[in-house]
């Protein structure tokens, strides 16, 4: 019988190593000795953890593997459209589980609440031996990790105890971390608390933004959890799990759209902001308060311009932008290939060169594009504080 192949499964370069043959973890010789197969329930909700899902299916599906997929659990649908029309829209998770036709419909469920006591007898139905868990979003009690044998595994893009919470890779990117990566953990009550099975470190790319460095994490993620899956089988994940460091938590707090507004006048740093763009990039994104002010008749136009792309901060940005000698530290300047140059505290912090910029009601477009729309305006910061 054919093998599904889901979207974005693993290559053949991507198969884990195992006795310096290329395969995966559930070959025979890594494969929890004799009896049936584990079972496996994943909980999972947007695209990053269908990633995840998909490697799972994948690997699940292997001629040799050691375990069987009996379950997914995601967050119901958001609703979409407008009025009476709205109708829920499947998360990622949930129309990854369902395209696979081994999945039996009454095996994908989407509780409002995972304290829910029909959804945990449901749960317990399916007698897991492990849940794995990948950005689910809701909370599990206590009564829900009591019930698979083997606990609960969690993949978070951090290297715990750095960056616990609900953002870490955009808290990661707008601290200026250099080297960042995934940790494979228990979970227990306490959020991101439970002792590491399995840690990846990642160097960080000075340009990459938060939405491909979180894929990129999942990815390895997937990787580092199918390779630590024979060692759970048998029964000594607990003994290798190691426990966090309290004393060196970070937490990583929600983001909000507040924090999204760049203030250069009064930025510590170009360099500062450029890690912020990085981070925010998506969602909450960020944005930049402007005055633009008609060179012939002075009037002065707010807009609030969303910034899209920047680079990273450099000496000669910083040279270009002081040869214009420009009279006024709050005015934006231009480089000669037509980026946006923003100077930091009148350019005694760097200067951040903007690359995509997107004015409001318009779609995204380079920084050049936008000077041709505002040809006889100088452009102006309008400090925060």
């Amino acid at each position: 019988t054919a093998r599904w192949v889901p979207s974005s499964a693993p290559s053949s370069s991507q198969a884990l190593r195992c006795g310096g043959r290329s395969r995966r973890s559930s070959c025979v010789q890594c494969s929890a000795a004799g009896g049936a197969k584990k079972r496996l329930l994943f909980l999972g909700t947007p695209d990053v953890a269908a990633s995840v899902l998909r490697h799972i299916i994948y690997e699940a599906q292997e001629p040799d593997a050691s375990f069987e997929l009996v379950g997914v659990i995601s967050q119901p649908g958001k609703p979409k459209g407008r009025g009476n029309k709205a109708t829920p829209v499947p998360s990622p998770v949930e129309e990854t589980a369902r395209a696979w036709k081994k999945m039996p419909k009454d095996a994908v469920l989407t509780p409002a609440t995972a304290k829910d006591p029909e959804f945990l007898e449901q749960v317990r139905a399916m007698k897991p031996d492990l849940c794995v868990t990948a950005a689910y979003g809701n909370i599990l009690p206590q009564a829900f990790l009591d019930i698979p044998p083997l606990g609960t595994l969690n993949i978070h893009p951090s290297l715990l105890p750095k960056y616990r919470g609900a953002a870490p890779v955009q808290r990661a990117l707008q601290a200026g971390e250099k080297v960042t990566g995934v940790s494979v953990a228990y979970t227990v009550l306490k959020c991101d608390a439970g002792p590491v099975l399995v840690q990846e470190k990642v160097a960080v790319d000075p340009e990459i933004q938060a939405p491909d460095l979180l894929q990129h994490l999942f990815d390895v993620g997937s990787q580092a959890l199918i390779r630590s899956l024979p060692a759970v089988w048998a029964g000594k994940g607990p003994s290798m799990a190691v426990a966090q460091d309290d004393s060196a938590v970070v937490h990583a707090a929600k983001l909000t759209k507040e924090e999204g507004v760049l203030d250069p006048a009064n930025a510590s740093s170009a360099q500062a902001l450029h890690d912020t763009v990085r981070g925010f990039a998506g969602w909450p994104g960020t944005v930049v308060r402007l005055s633009l002010v008609d060179e012939a008749s002075g009037a002065a136009e707010p807009m609030e311009l969303r910034v899209i792309q920047t680079q990273t901060p450099n000496d000669a940005d910083a040279a270009a932008y002081a040869a214009l000698s420009l009279s006024n530290p709050l005015e934006v300047g231009w480089s000669a290939d037509g980026d946006m140059l923003l100077p930091c505290q009148g350019g005694k912090g760097g200067v951040l060169r903007v690359q995509v910029v997107q004015p409001p009601t318009k779609k995204a477009l380079p920084a050049k594009d936008f000077r041709n729309g505002v040809r006889k305006k100088r452009i102006v910061l309008v400090p925060q504080k």
